[in-house]
């Protein structure tokens, strides 16, 4: 098991090696904490004969490991990528009635940001005794 150094070479290498195996390959992240505050993520792919790993202290790769799990994810759910589309012309799609959609009403409405923040509940103040 050796270290991979270049992103480029790590991440045409993981994609080659899922393709080459995709039932036997398991892909594994890790994420330690230093104790002086600074992280280490290391990334691990690995078909049982073949093993891959990529290790960084840098938060710029955090991106292109964004990237790199999106491209595995889609090829493990056998889907091909998206293409990012551009606005239609009104042609092209039919004109839709402005009602609201059952979907959206089915939502939860937004709640109003005089609750606490990261929606924690509100602890209840203790009752006076007379």
């Amino acid at each position: 098991m050796v270290y991979i150094s270049s992103w480029q070479e790590y991440q045409e290498a993981a994609e080659a090696l899922y393709e080459k195996s995709p039932n036997t390959t398991r892909y594994c992240v890790k994420w330690r904490q230093g104790a002086d505050g600074a992280g280490k993520l290391v990334l691990k792919i690995t078909d049982n004969t073949t093993c891959l790993k990529f290790k960084t202290h840098s938060s710029i790769f955090l991106n292109r490991f964004d990237a790199l799990n999106l491209s595995l994810m889609q090829k493990m759910q056998n889907r091909r990528p998206t293409q990012p589309s551009t606005a239609p012309s009104t042609s092209q799609v039919p004109q839709q009635k402005a009602a609201p959609s059952q979907d959206t009403a089915a939502q939860p409405s937004v709640p109003s940001s005089s609750g606490p923040a990261g929606g924690g509940v509100k602890k209840k103040k203790p009752k006076k005794k007379k």
